[in-house]
């Protein structure tokens, strides 16, 4: 609840969790070492990511029937809602008259410079080497609310691509939630911060397939950033080679490579040289890029049938459709562009 300006809850004993996470079965460990009850709400599309042996509940829409569920299941004056990665349209009458402002959503950065999507992808795009563990109270706009608490560090030297990011995350969320808990279950009565709006930065949410094209025309430290920004888990950024014949090809495991000659901006995209394990490839600047991993639409890598003069190329037709496309997801998944 709010009291002048003061986030608190008087005896707590759940957990609601809306939305999805891969760390579910360490939540569910962290709050039963609590003593607090767990409830998993969660979407259609999203409940296929959950482990079919943690118990959820699914809702589409935060309908009479899911308020009908929570009432009879739980104390809602006594219970922390937290939106965790949940599709779900949360509307002033909502938050204030059925969750009674306790609800909160955690966000991997800091706000209001990162708000929105896109997971790690932007952050290596842009080279943000800043976690931020952050709790705020969840208002009628995107990652808009007043900030309850948070807590910075550096990623390691070793997170180069979203799976390094998002392990080291996933570590520092469950030790930041574990603490959060203990505060409020001691009675701490958490000093609410605005967020200031002039500051603030919109991330749309990013679909590999549309959203990872490569272009070529990038220069050599933006095209190494925006390959690793959809390497694993994504399945990779995407382009072409040559006349298209091997179809999409998506590239992984990439370096980049000051050792060789200097290029031109006509050189982009050009095998200049196959080392059998991996071949290195022009760019428009000073440094190449080194790929260990270029695969066609079955995952197989097809490095060994790349050949020196080779180019890889994304038709500018290709490009600009995808600047046109929104990638938008609801509750029942990726929406189709309209």
């Amino acid at each position: 609840m709010i009291d002048n300006n003061y986030f608190f809850i008087e005896n707590l004993n759940s957990v609601v969790f809306l939305g999805q996470s891969n760390v579910f079965s360490e939540l569910i460990k962290v709050n039963n070492s609590l003593k607090l009850d767990t409830l998993i709400i969660t979407s259609s599309h999203q409940s296929k990511l959950i482990d079919k042996k943690i118990d959820y509940k699914i809702f589409d829409t935060l309908d009479d029937k899911f308020k009908k569920f929570i009432n009879k299941n739980i104390k809602v004056k006594n219970t922390i809602f937290v939106s965790i990665g949940a599709r779900y349209i949360f509307k002033k009458d909502t938050i204030q008259n059925f969750f009674s402002n306790n609800l909160v959503n955690f966000h991997g950065a800091r706000l209001p410079l990162d708000s929105g999507g896109g997971g790690y992808s932007w952050k290596i795009m842009r080279e943000d080497r800043i976690d931020n563990q952050l709790v705020h109270l969840v208002n009628e706009g995107i990652d808009a609310g007043p900030i309850i608490d948070n807590n910075l560090s550096l990623f390691p030297k070793y997170c180069q691509i979203p799976i390094d990011f998002e392990k080291y995350r996933l570590e520092k969320f469950i030790d930041f939630y574990t603490k959060f808990l203990k505060k409020i279950i001691n009675g701490k009565k958490f000093d609410l911060k605005p967020q200031i709006n002039y500051l603030g930065r919109y991330n749309p949410r990013l679909n590999t397939e549309t959203d990872g094209l490569i272009n070529w025309d990038m220069d050599s430290y933006d095209l190494y950033n925006f390959i690793n920004a959809f390497d694993e888990p994504y399945k990779g950024a995407s382009t072409f080679l040559n006349n298209g014949n091997f179809g999409k090809l998506y590239l992984k495991k990439v370096h980049l490579h000051g050792g060789d000659s200097s290029n031109h901006p006509y050189m982009s995209g050009i095998v200049s040289r196959h080392d059998k394990n991996w071949i290195v490839v022009s760019t428009k600047s000073k440094h190449m890029i080194l790929i260990e991993e270029v695969l066609d639409k079955k995952g197989n890598n097809i490095i060994s049938k790349i050949k020196v003069g080779d180019r890889f190329y994304t038709p500018y037709g290709e490009l600009e459709k995808s600047k046109k496309i929104k990638t938008t997801f609801n509750s029942k998944g990726l929406k189709e562009p309209s």
